[in-house]
């Protein structure tokens, strides 16, 4: 039973119990692969009057939660640093209003309500959305289709999967689009030669007779793959290389230094990479996200074929479609208001406060139509905080203008193709908080109950005792909205 077997690991590892902990069993012996996550701590609670500024980078990619799923169906847990709370948030649509300019290509939504698994504690919940684009807008497409071919892919949940996959992204192209099929595996090649995206025979062919084996020249891959996006680079449309891989680079360069160093030089030149990945054992998570994050690109996982429908037709505009690049998110807390704050997830897209205004540092690229989500847990002045108030401090008395502020949020952005970002302020105040959870808007409790689940999945240790799956399940619930695909339901599930 779940009981006994997380009392058993928690004995095996020694592990003891924190007051606001909510333990989650540990993952069996005898499951552990060689698939490869990025070390990473969860964030620390900040002392508002010491660090009142907290700055980072948004994140649209999904990967965590669908490569969690599979863990799950497979009978077992993901391991911890797999599971990024932010991306399983961000997985989800959520019913924010869409902006009604193009200039300011993403409407701003904030909800402040009481957290509910830490009595005296608050959930700022933070979201963007993204402006959509209708399919007769949409620009050309420049796409070059990097495959892994290599031994590692010899599995149904491998490369068939990825054939069936990128079939459902060649049957939207047409006569404007262009697409390029390199492979790799003991060595790098060309398959298809740009085609135009109509030849939908000609390029499904390419696809349906690739076969696996050999070991993986990933690099070589790479750049051949850059070199057929330069040779039909068009200003106009949108020049992108997709890798399809299991993350397995082990032939020719696998340095990740040296990897980003080439993928970020490629950036400048308007070319962008995305990763989507497949299969297990010997995935290579750390690598492949950090190769999309520095490509201005996705990265997304594939576990299933409903999922390539869901990430390839019903949200290619958004995969594919960039509206805003380099977007950074600044909150500044309030001290006469907020003691304590806290970002749920982001903790490998934390930016230092000067790199808000830096517009030589990089960040996260917003699709067309998608919505980010991030949520702080804050402890008003007074509230059961953390930390013990400094004995010698001074505490903050507000300006008669700001009584009324939690924070001040502020959003740069830069339209794509320009070099100077844009800034969107407004503050965070009483008119934005509710009484209850069950006041807030369906958006609000539906992120609040994923960001519960990740927290719970990863054993984070600011979880009161009793407030376990039964509580996520519960909240979730009473959020699933009309739901018109199932994911949410799915997730109850």
């Amino acid at each position: 039973p779940p009981v006994a077997m997380e009392q058993r690991a928690m004995r095996v590892m020694g592990a003891v119990a924190s007051p606001y902990a909510q333990t989650a069993p540990q993952p069996a012996p005898g499951t552990v692969d060689r698939d490869n996550y990025e070390d990473f701590d969860t964030n620390p609670i900040q002392v508002v009057a010491e660090n009142p500024v907290s700055t980072f980078s948004i994140d649209v990619d999904t990967a965590a939660y669908s490569n969690a799923r599979r863990f799950l169906n497979e009978g077992r847990l993901p391991p911890r640093d797999a599971v990024r709370t932010e991306e399983l948030i961000n997985y989800f649509d959520y019913d924010y209003p869409l902006p009604t300019s193009r200039e300011q290509p993403f409407s701003t939504n904030v909800t402040v309500a009481p957290s509910p698994w830490a009595q005296g504690r608050q959930l700022v919940h933070i979201g963007l959305q993204g402006y959509n684009i209708v399919p007769r807008e949409r620009p050309p497409l420049n796409l070059v289709l990097l495959l892994d071919v290599s031994g590692s892919m010899n599995a149904a949940n491998k490369l068939p999967l990825l054939q069936q996959s990128f079939r459902m992204l060649i049957d939207q192209l047409n006569a404007r689009d262009r697409v390029s099929i390199v492979v790799y595996a003991g060595a790098a090649g060309t398959v298809l030669e740009p085609t135009p995206g109509n030849e939908h025979a000609r390029i499904l062919a390419a696809l349906d007779n690739l076969r696996p084996g050999g070991s993986t020249a990933g690099a070589e891959g790479l750049r051949q793959a850059y070199a057929l996006a330069e040779q039909n680079f068009n200003r106009n449309s949108v020049n992108r290389v997709i890798i399809g891989t299991d993350g397995d680079f082990n032939v020719g360069i696998n340095d990740p230094e040296q990897l980003q160093d080439f993928v970020e030089n490629k950036r400048e030149t308007g070319i962008y990479l995305s990763v989507f990945g497949f299969g297990g054992g010997n995935y290579n998570d750390a690598l492949m996200q950090r190769l999309a994050q520095n490509g201005n690109g996705v990265a997304v996982y594939i576990d299933t074929l409903n999922e390539a429908r869901r990430v390839l037709r019903d949200e290619m505009a958004s995969n594919l479609f960039t509206i805003a690049e380099d977007v950074k998110i600044q909150v500044e807390f309030n001290p006469a208001r907020v003691a304590e704050y806290r970002l749920i997830g982001y903790e490998t897209r934390m930016l230092r406060r000067e790199d808000f205004n830096n517009d030589q540092v990089d960040a996260g690229e917003i699709g067309a139509g998608h919505a980010v989500t991030a949520i702080y847990e804050i402890t008003p002045v007074g509230g059961p905080t953390f930390t013990e108030p400094l004995r010698y401090s001074q505490g903050a008395a507000p300006a008669p203008s700001t009584a009324n502020e939690l924070a001040f949020l502020r959003i740069r952005y830069k339209l794509p193709g320009q070099e100077r970002s844009r800034l969107i302020e407004r503050p965070i105040t009483q008119a934005d908080v509710v009484s209850d959870i069950a006041r807030a808007n369906e958006s609000t409790r539906w992120a609040t109950a994923v960001a519960a689940y990740g927290q719970l999945l990863r054993n984070d240790n600011y979880m009161a005792q009793g407030f376990g799956w039964d509580q996520v399940i519960a909240l979730a619930q009473g959020a699933r909205g009309r739901d018109e695909f199932g994911w949410r339901a799915e997730f109850i599930q």
